[in-house]
């Protein structure tokens, strides 16, 4: 059995680079435009107590997983927007886990894999078309104070994609389903 640290980061921690090549942001943009079909087809088989199965002890289920995918790269997408038509914007921050036990998040996971296609097919559009300039256009973080580029966002948003995906997996394969 892995260790707490191996099952919370089973990729490890995010480690961001000080600048990405054309090529490395294009790889980086590709692994979150592969989120939605691979989120899809990693669960489509998966019954309720599956869903239910948290990923972890003490961690959220993979229905929780698949929602907070949804919630979280909306908001990545909205400090996207704010980042390219304001200058400098002080982003609003918010309680990623109380938004995991909101009401919604006991639905069919279905409605966020819908939201995830949609959104991943708006939000590709737009990184794709950034410029290097608008690529360093940067938001302030509330909590933190620290001002981040869209092009670390972009290497975030490619390891968050990749880290629950890969919570999801791991799990699948440690319960042989």
């Amino acid at each position: 059995m892995p260790d707490l640290e191996q099952l919370r980061y089973p990729l490890g921690k995010f480690i961001p680079k000080d600048s990405y090549t054309k090529e490395e942001l294009l790889e980086l943009i590709g692994a979150i435009e592969a989120l939605p079909d691979a989120l899809e087809k990693t669960v489509s088989n998966f019954t309720i107590h599956q869903l239910n199965t948290p990923y972890r002890e003490g961690g959220w289920t993979v229905r929780q997983l698949i929602h907070h995918l949804a919630d979280s790269h909306m908001n990545a997408y909205i400090r996207f927007k704010w980042t390219l038509t304001e200058d400098k914007p002080i982003i609003k921050a918010y309680d990623e886990k109380s938004w995991a036990e909101t009401v919604e998040v006991q639905s069919d996971a279905s409605l966020s894999l819908a939201l995830l296609k949609a959104l991943h097919a708006k939000w590709i559009v737009l990184m794709k078309g950034l410029s290097p300039l608008e690529l360093q256009r940067s938001f302030t973080h509330p909590e933190t104070k620290k001002e981040i580029t869209l092009e670390r966002m972009v290497g975030l948003y490619a390891w968050h994609s990749k880290h629950h995906l890969a919570h999801i997996t791991s799990l699948k394969n440690r319960m042989n389903w």
